[in-house]
């Protein structure tokens, strides 16, 4: 039978054992936070103040500014609060309970992408059908359906964790992540690691593939236009778009979805730590600060409480 036993309690190890390097990465991990906190909440106030950014194109990104400050929220404040109280550990049930909702904010995140992905396909490629087919219904339901398929998903792995006993109660991370429960637990593990792939690759390597092929017939509509300085800053704003998709999800595919051979500690850990605080704290500053309207938008917002008078 061997040593199966159903631990009360996770240590959770943290980025690293040596205190210098701990104080390091509790300055990036306050800052970055901090950092994309901010400028997704400024990016959801913008967008539901102003009626001009009243649009699909801006519901998505709203909605995605949320999924970000949700997604972070659910590792970081743990961890910085493990820091500052030399407190490492963390229930079975608190444990449960973060990995469910990393697991879905990530997947709704993942999913949110490609509906972003597919409205600006629309808008581009069919413009003449873009107000027709992008109703209020059609909207609400590409942002319902990631929701909805994230929260199953991460319902299934928490239930299967449940039922699996642990060698060790020492987690080599800064979370609860579903790959290093995994590999602490004693019990037949075979249904979790299939599951890992198949439901992992519903709502991440389908939008992945989704997204690039999407943006195929995007970038020979925007060789058509006429004018080169055109061309130019559509290019650009695809091109910072992409590379943050391609950040986001190069990152969480090395970690789930490489052989388990060519993984360590060292090489997840950092590459969590892209997707985890670095991707968040960039998708406003690359879906919002290149962006005209909503500049404007967050500069009226910004001056409007600035120069507000107390009552």
């Amino acid at each position: 039978m061997g040593n199966h036993t159903q631990v009360s309690e996770f240590i959770l190890l943290g980025l690293s054992e040596q205190p210098l390097h701990r104080q390091i990465f509790f300055g990036l991990s306050f800052g970055l936070y901090l950092i994309g906190c901010m400028g997704n909440l400024l990016t959801i106030l913008a967008i539901v103040r102003d009626p001009h950014l009243h649009s699909p194109m801006y519901f998505f990104l709203s909605n995605l500014s949320l999924l970000d400050i949700c997604f972070t929220s659910t590792t970081i404040p743990k961890m910085l609060v493990n820091h500052m109280c030399g407190n490492t550990t963390i229930s079975f049930s608190a444990c449960l309970a973060q990995m469910y909702f990393f697991i879905a904010f990530g997947a709704a995140d993942s999913i949110l992408l490609s509906a972003m992905a597919y409205d600006r396909y629309l808008a581009i490629c069919c413009p003449l059908h873009y107000v027709t087919i992008m109703s209020i219904l059609w909207c609400a339901s590409l942002v319902l359906i990631p929701w909805i398929s994230a929260n199953l998903v991460s319902m299934v792995h928490t239930i299967l964790m449940i039922h699996l006993s642990f060698c060790t109660n020492r987690i080599p991370h800064f979370f609860c992540d579903l790959n290093a429960l995994i590999k602490l637990s004693c019990s037949d593990t075979q249904v979790n690691e299939m599951l890992v792939l198949v439901l992992g690759g519903s709502v991440v390597l389908i939008p992945f593939v989704y997204i690039m092929a999407s943006y195929t017939p995007i970038a020979v509509a925007v060789w058509k236009l006429p004018s080169a300085q055109g061309r130019w800053k559509a290019f650009s704003t695809c091109g910072s778009h992409l590379c943050v998709v391609s950040l986001f999800y190069g990152t969480i595919i090395g970690v789930y979805f490489n052989p388990a051979s060519t993984h360590t500690t060292q090489k997840d850990m950092a590459a969590t730590v892209m997707y985890t605080m670095v991707t968040p704290m960039l998708n406003p500053f690359i879906y919002s600060l290149r962006n005209r309207d909503l500049k404007g938008a967050l500069g009226r917002l910004l001056r409007r409480n600035h120069f507000a008078k107390p009552l």
